[in-house]
């Protein structure tokens, strides 16, 4: 099996529903190849439900969705135990997170309570329920979507979860031809009706070992440290980003240098996963958003002026 092979066929397949956003697909992807999960956050109406179908039905994978509002109730994502008046014993019910796809739709409009069922899941790959302990199934993946626009009847994500997503995705809206062509595609049926297998369960888990297995020196470390260490000393930033944020930059520098065909990381496959992989575990402090400053500010000021291994200083 050729993993690059593999990542790219998965890629071409999910962009014949998803049209015009290979960049964005591409970040889907990787978060798959890196075993994280990923955080799509766009306006309605741009297919961020549909990049998590396409994937799904992409890889033949279990798909499950759950709808999140704000009567959801953890039980209705993890299972509940019931009894079984025949046997005199308890028989649990698996909720929809035991798949190994799951869609939490619009993540933001759940209470903390419920939105909270997910921790587990996402960091320990294991669920608790009624103090019995259930593994997940392998490859698993969440990919949460939320609107940034609407605001009431939504619930933010906290910091502990936000900080769980490897990446977050943003899809922007479709460029006119991509969007006359989406037109096209979707005159007589959705091209998700159509969309095939390319690959199974055991290729996808073969994927994310050869992405584990791709070599990143100790240079390389430093340099993903340094990056992550500049959002903390930022003047504006109120939190920076954790540790976790650095295993996310390692993890998704390794998985762009096997999409590009190498089997070791370079300073500029760390560069053009930053953003994703850093920008939504930024805090902001209060005076500096007062100002119009982002957490894109913060990362375009202090990452950028990492020095990049190997390179001398210039001469002033």
């Amino acid at each position: 099996m050729d993993p690059e092979q593999v990542a790219n066929r998965i890629i071409d397949n999910v962009e014949r529903v998803i049209v015009g956003k290979r960049q964005e697909v591409e970040l889907a992807v990787m978060a798959l190849m890196s075993g994280g999960h990923a955080l799509i956050e766009d306006v309605p109406g741009v297919g961020k439900t549909m990049l998590a179908r396409s994937l799904a039905r992409s890889i033949g994978c279990a798909f499950k969705r759950i709808q999140f509002t704000p009567d959801l109730l953890p039980s209705d994502i993890t299972g509940v135990s019931i009894y079984n008046q025949k046997t005199g014993d308890f028989e649990f019910r698996p909720g929809p997170i035991l798949a190994q796809v799951v869609l939490a739709d619009e993540i933001n409009r759940a209470t903390p309570k419920a939105q909270s069922a997910l921790l587990e899941a996402m960091e320990e790959r294991q669920i608790t329920v009624d103090g019995v302990t259930h593994p997940l199934p392998e490859p698993f993946m969440v990919m949460a979507t939320q609107n940034p626009i609407e605001y009431e009847g939504t619930f933010p994500l906290p910091e502990a979860q936000l900080d769980r997503f490897l990446l977050r995705v943003n899809l922007g809206y479709p460029s006119r031809d991509d969007e006359v062509a989406i037109l096209g595609r979707q005159q007589m049926e959705h091209p998700i009706h159509s969309l095939e297998q390319v690959c199974d369960a055991q290729e996808v888990m073969a994927l994310q070992r050869a992405v584990r297995e791709v070599h990143a020196n100790d240079l390389i470390r430093q340099y993903i440290v340094a990056r992550v260490d500049a959002t903390r000393r930022h003047e504006a930033a109120y939190l920076g980003a954790s540790p976790r944020g650095s295993l996310a930059l390692q993890r998704l520098g390794q998985a762009r240098a096997l999409l590009e065909g190498r089997d070791y990381v370079i300073p500029d496959d760390v560069k053009s996963v930053t953003y994703a992989a850093l920008g939504h575990r930024l805090v902001v402090s209060p005076g500096a958003r007062m100002k119009g400053v982002t957490a894109a500010h913060i990362l375009g000021e202090s990452v950028e002026q990492v020095p990049v291994p190997g390179l001398r200083p210039s001469r002033q």
